[in-house]
């Protein structure tokens, strides 16, 4: 069948070397690739210094090392093997992950998740940028240059360009961008761990008390939290230049490998840096990349600027891509590199406020991550059920109009979506952003001592959301799927 293309995927001829393709499907003959291509672009946007940096968010749970160490690999692997199961749609679907979350929740039906997703995604580009500058700001400091306004103001047009640069011109420049970070950041990162590695008292580290069964959950919950659900809303976008033909265990494989190989290894470490110097453990809450200078030698402070901005870099490039396909799956008539710019100017803006207004970093940050990872992980959930339950290839034609088989608005998984937010907002707490003290409602009722007591900050909101939209979906979607997947294909639709 002839691909459908979106009528305003490509509302205006792209300038040349940007990437033409929107969120319409991609043509069979632009399909290639294996599996293993994949590797790059995640290795690439996770191999970020940052990773380190969780080492010690995790610690801030009251636990253990021993303990930390194993929430941390758990959920990164089963977070990221979200993504790798979610990146098959793509292969299946040859479209962005969500469009192809209109066969759950309706053409139209789907701009709620698409929304959320934009939001996501922009906050994430929008944290890495304000890291990068943050930390170009205190290795100036650090050599004993001026790390002030004007040292941030350049860095931040700098990683700005960067950024938006790459996501406008597109899948191509990315892959390739994906690439050179994972090489220049993967030697470099092991150099720095090299030079800090005489830091890490293991007496210090064994001798941190482990935490309780509470603190344990929301460790690993947070985990999955900052790494894989934070990418399920954009996994689908890279596979789907793969062809049809390769191998769906491949597709899983790289990606979930891709993705979790170099946080685990950071992870660990940080862990154990961490654990090593209280000092060091509360200014990484302050300035989660720049805290990883104080113990470098002066000489390596340039290319650690180098290697902490790139990582950072490679995680935004692939968010503002997919955040400017989130934004035409909303609704917005642009072209695809237009939504780009727009993501672009509201990153930089957040950018800003980040770096010369907010006073913390982490508590914001947190809160950003649990109050939207409820939503996603619920819509993780109907997507992987959804996924599950197919048995046929998608009719790519009725992506695009509510009158085909996957109709206007399924309110099957719209109800999901919102019953799994508000019990997901009712089990979750975050005391470090006073916006957010009317979440945690249901941790009383539900005899779990409250926003103080013991279960407050185990994040069982975001575990539930997604169980609520898997089983659910699992248990009466069943139908509605044997009914479109028992329809006669459409006619391609080219406008």
């Amino acid at each position: 069948m002839t691909a459908t293309v979106d009528p305003h995927a490509n509302a205006a001829a792209a300038p040349r070397g940007i990437e033409l393709n929107g969120i319409n499907m991609i043509e069979e003959e632009e399909r290639r690739g294996r599996p293993r291509n994949l590797f790059w672009p995640w290795f690439g946007a996770n191999v970020s210094v940052l990773g380190i940096s969780y080492g010690s968010f995790v610690l801030g749970f009251g636990i253990s090392a021993r303990q930390a160490v194993l929430v941390g690999v758990i959920g990164i692997i089963i977070s990221f093997a979200l993504c790798g199961i979610v990146s098959l749609a793509g292969k299946r679907g040859s479209a962005p992950t969500m469009v192809l979350s209109r066969a759950a929740f309706g053409v139209r039906g789907n701009r709620l998740p698409s929304v959320i997703s934009w939001l996501l995604t922009v906050g994430w580009e929008t944290a890495l940028t304000a890291l990068a500058v943050l930390a170009t700001s205190t290795v100036f400091t650090e050599l004993g240059f001026s790390g002030g306004t004007t040292t941030k103001v350049v860095a931040l047009v700098v990683v700005a360009a960067l950024i938006i640069g790459a996501g406008i011109a597109g899948f191509a420049l990315i892959m390739r961008l994906q690439l050179i970070i994972t090489v220049i950041t993967g030697v470099l990162t092991l150099v720095y761990i090299g030079l800090v590695l005489d830091t890490i008292n293991l007496g210090t580290v064994a001798a941190i008390p482990s935490g309780s069964l509470p603190q344990v959950i929301g460790g690993l919950i947070f985990m999955m939290t900052g790494f894989g659900l934070g990418w399920v809303n954009a996994a689908a976008d890279y596979s789907r230049y793969l062809p049809r033909s390769v191998r769906s265990g491949a597709v899983v494989g790289w990606t979930t490998f891709g993705s979790s190989v170099a946080p685990i290894i950071l992870l660990i470490f940080g862990v154990l840096l961490a654990g090593s110097s209280e000092e060091l453990n509360a200014a990484i809450a302050a300035d989660p990349i720049g805290a990883l200078t104080t113990i470098l030698p002066t000489w390596f402070l340039i290319p650690f600027a180098v290697v902490a901005v790139l990582g950072l870099v490679g995680g935004a490039v692939l968010d503002i891509y997919s955040s400017g396909l989130a934004l035409l799956s909303a609704g917005l008539r642009v072209p695809r590199y237009v939504a780009a710019g727009i993501d672009g100017v509201l990153m930089i803006i957040g950018s800003v406020y980040i770096v010369f207004f907010a006073s913390d970093f982490l508590g914001p940050f947190m809160g950003f991550l649990i109050t939207l990872g409820v939503p996603v992980a619920a819509w993780c959930g109907i997507f992987i059920a959804d996924l599950a339950l197919r048995r046929k290839d998608y009719a790519e034609a009725d992506f695009f109009r509510a009158t085909g088989r996957y109709g206007d608005v399924r309110w099957l998984s719209i109800g999901l979506i919102v019953i799994a937010t508000v019990v997901g907002w009712g089990l979750v707490t975050n005391s470090s952003a006073g916006w957010l003290s009317w979440q945690g409602y249901l941790l009383g009722p539900l005899g779990l001592g409250g926003r103080e007591g013991g279960w407050a900050y185990a994040n069982l909101g975001v575990l539930a959301a997604l169980m609520i939209g898997f089983v659910g979906y699992l248990l009466f979607g069943r139908g509605a799927i044997r009914a479109q997947e028992s329809a006669p294909l459409p006619e391609a639709v080219r406008r």
